[in-house]
């Protein structure tokens, strides 16, 4: 299926690109994407459609849009690797700072990384959603899905939303941790962290962009926590920017740099990349590749 016909659906038309209203700074202007985030015509091409959910039963009351990316050469026989991306609108978006779908399809013809299915899921609404998905108005329920440090978005994933994939879109998916991947931005990318460190059985690889490990709901206790817990089986990949945010909820450099030294301390697989740009994906997005490939890299 064309991807550009699936998103013909006025999904992705004026979605908010940044995590806040703010021009980009010099330093991240400074960041342009590759050619492994442009479409190379002569790679296969997987498809994306999008999907409205409001049957959950551990966040009751919401709905929320959710993307499926299948890649060309998937094979329903073989169990394919899973990639979780919160505020998947970011991520999917073919004119945005990640184009995260371009980018699977590029490093799954290189054999760069496995046959993966890619969920996007947006933060869940109260009511009826937006005409158009984004961070503009905030998602009524985003903080409480994304910052709050419990198992409870792990669960909804893993009981309602990943189930879904198998059922009602018939797809078959890996259950070993080292297959399943998970991903966001800012709120979504503390929110990754949290999923894999309450459920490591089911997620291994984390990948952060902007992460917010600040108090918004006690995030900042994660570098303390990480340091006095035994090592779990979970590789991660921290990008965070000097000119990120420094307001009451907490330092996002400072925080970002705390997790990674906790990391470090304990031993873990992970990178911490620091840019020299703010709250925005522009330099996430310009290294996602390599980032994925860091993460996916012994997959075979």
């Amino acid at each position: 299926m064309n991807r550009t016909l699936c998103l013909m659906l006025g999904v992705l038309c004026g979605t908010a690109l940044f995590l806040d209203a703010r021009p980009l700074s010099g330093s991240d202007a400074d960041y342009s994407l590759g050619p492994d985030s442009l479409v190379k015509p002569e790679n296969p091409q997987g498809s994306l459609q999008i999907h409205v959910w409001d049957q959950s039963k551990v966040f009751p009351g919401t709905t929320r849009r959710y993307w499926v990316y299948v890649p060309e050469q998937y094979d329903p026989s073989q169990a394919a690797a899973l990639m979780v991306f919160q505020d998947g609108h970011a991520y999917v978006d073919p004119e945005g700072q990640f184009r995260a779908p371009v980018v699977l399809d590029n490093l799954i013809a290189a054999g760069q990384m496995p046959i993966t299915i890619g969920l996007f899921v947006d933060p869940g609404q109260i009511g009826e959603l937006p005409e158009k998905p984004g961070w503009r108005p905030t998602p009524a329920n985003r903080s409480l899905e994304y910052d709050t440090l419990s198992p409870a978005y792990a669960q909804m994933l893993l009981e309602e939303l990943i189930p879904r994939l198998r059922t009602e879109h018939q797809l078959n998916i890996s259950d070993d941790p080292a297959q399943r991947g998970i991903a966001g931005i800012s709120s979504g990318g503390i929110c990754a962290w949290t999923v894999a460190w309450e459920r490591p059985d089911a997620f291994g690889k984390v990948l952060s962009h902007v992460g917010s490990f600040v108090n918004i709901r006690g995030g900042h206790h994660y570098p303390a926590v990480i340091r006095k817990t035994e090592k779990k089986p979970i590789r991660v990949f921290l990008q965070g920017g000097e000119e990120d945010l420094d307001n009451e909820h907490g330092n996002w450099p400072l925080a970002n740099r705390q997790m990674g030294a906790a990391l470090k301390f304990k031993g873990y697989d992970y990178q911490l990349v620091m840019g020299t740009g703010g709250h925005s994906g522009k330099h996430g997005g310009a290294i996602l590749p390599e980032s994925l490939r860091w993460l996916w890299r012994d997959w075979r």
